[in-house]
């Protein structure tokens, strides 16, 4: 058993790439910021990698299996052989940090930096066995690899019955396959599916007129809540969050809630609005509708979600949105984003599985506007020297938020309806935190190009989807 070295990458492949290995963007410090984000990603993509054992008269057959190391993830997560397969695989970091792969009583590559290659030769495999990056943590984190042995029949020669080796497909999703591998929640370094789009993070101002009429549709909707992970939500709009609505103080909001949904209840609450609960926010049937008005009287960022009981799973499985009030001094700025927090519970709706989960405090990911990570994936685009103002609302349910970015101070804080900090005082801010509910905004200027991210600073949050990039150009 030997490990082969092969021609590393060009070393184009390193520079070319004007993108990190997880987030599609590179440069510098936030290259390796956001590869530590990967830590906690989850596991690999699509299905298992499947090598053939014997050929023709029962010869052995060598099998190459192509083994990627990125975003704290080793792609694929998990390789099927027959059994008595002659097994090499040809190993290459595609990330901006270094790893290596170890095989369990067998070879390792060296430490390889980004676009190197080795070719580890496992020889005859005969029982299964598991691979990993040796680096601190990075195990733990779910840089591991299953081999696992088949026999003849298609099934493991050498596992136990409900090994934790079994199936790579788990209905905890909602009915969808998961990913498969040894990490938890979803592999935020994989793709999302072809034909996806992103939520734009983008807000626009605030509508003419003082009257705004709204209609809002309670039904379930299936979405891409993750790369390659698809999950049933309960919505406002078809989305999660629901839509975003504007105005300013003393604006007044019709909103007309059609319930939608054949099976279940839901009801709606504004925060930004004064009145009393037992008609408005009452539950509507399947079927029913009401008209919800209330007038705008105080600035700030508000959270609308489902008044249904029981609320956190109501909310933990989508419906809730934004109402931006704009405050009466609101200066103009070159960009204006929304950055809605959440958590997300993957599984059956209403299942036992999933509610302990939220009981318990325990996401499998979490996420601005509704999608783990998709900011890394699509950054945010602004210009050196251009003014923005990031408007972000913890809708929890349960979880506090820190939002940070990466190389940038804050000259302007507001939170729940208060500036507390102003660009001509001499202090500044780092970090935006609120609680589940609450909301403000913060205000930075970019001073060169570059990629900055943004994260929630809980890096249980950050690792696990809360984060995404700001491209900066010249």
């Amino acid at each position: 058993m030997t490990a082969q070295q092969d021609q590393p990458a060009s070393t184009g492949a390193g520079r070319s790439a004007r993108r990190p290995a997880l987030l599609g963007t590179a440069a510098g410090a936030a290259l390796t910021v956001l590869a530590v984000l990967a830590a906690n990603s989850g596991g690999g993509t699509g299905d298992p990698a499947v090598a053939a054992g014997t050929g023709a008269g029962g010869a052995t057959v060598t099998r190459t299996v192509e083994v990627t190391l990125a975003a704290m993830r080793v792609r694929p997560a998990r390789i099927e052989v027959t059994e008595g397969t002659a097994l090499r695989l040809k190993v290459t970091n595609t990330d901006a940090a270094r790893h290596d792969l170890k095989v369990e009583d067998g070879p390792a590559t060296p430490l390889l930096t980004r676009g190197q290659s080795r070719t580890l030769d496992l020889g005859t495999v005969t029982r299964d066995r598991e691979a990993w990056c040796t680096l601190p943590g990075h195990r733990a984190a779910g840089m591991t690899l299953d081999i696992v042995v088949r026999d003849t029949e298609g099934g493991s020669a050498h596992r136990a019955a409900g090994d934790a080796h079994g199936d790579p497909t788990d209905d905890a999703h909602g009915g969808h396959s998961a990913p498969a591998g040894n990490g938890t929640g979803p592999d935020l370094g994989a793709d999302f599916s072809r034909g996806w789009r992103e939520r734009t993070a983008d807000l626009a101002p605030a509508p003419g007129g003082r009257l705004h009429k709204v209609e809002l549709r309670a039904a379930h909707t299936t979405a891409e809540v993750a790369p390659g992970v698809k999950q049933q939500m309960w919505t406002f709009g078809g989305t999660a969050p629901g839509p975003t609505l504007r105005g300013k103080v003393g604006d007044v909001f019709e909103i007309t809630l059609v319930n939608d949904d054949e099976g279940m209840g839901h009801g709606i609450d504004f925060h930004a609005g004064s009145l009393a609960p037992d008609r408005p926010m009452r539950t509507l049937e399947p079927g029913e509708r009401l008209v919800y008005r209330f007038r705008a009287e105080r600035a700030g960022a508000w959270l609308y979600h489902c008044s249904t009981a029981p609320m956190l799973q109501h909310i933990g499985n989508g419906m809730y949105g934004a109402v931006v009030i704009d405050p009466p001094d609101l200066k103009k700025v070159d960009h204006e984003y929304l950055l809605v927090s959440s958590a997300l519970y993957l599984g059956t709706p209403g299942s036992t599985a999933q509610v302990a989960k939220m009981r318990e405090g325990t996401p499998d990911a979490w996420a601005f506007n509704g999608a783990a990570a998709q900011y890394a994936k699509r950054p945010l685009t602004v210009k050196a020297g251009e003014r923005a103002r990031f408007w972000v609302i913890d809708a929890g349910p349960s979880d506090p938020v820190a939002f940070h970015i990466v190389g940038t101070v804050f000259d302007t804080v507001y939170k729940e309806g208060a500036y507390l900090l102003t660009p001509g005082r001499p202090g500044g801010a780092q970090v935006l935190d609120l609680a589940p509910a609450q909301g403000g905004f913060v205000e930075t200027t970019f001073p060169e190009a570059g990629h900055y991210s943004f994260v929630d600073h809980d890096m249980r949050h950050a690792e696990a989807g809360a984060h995404g990039t700001v491209e900066v150009s010249r």
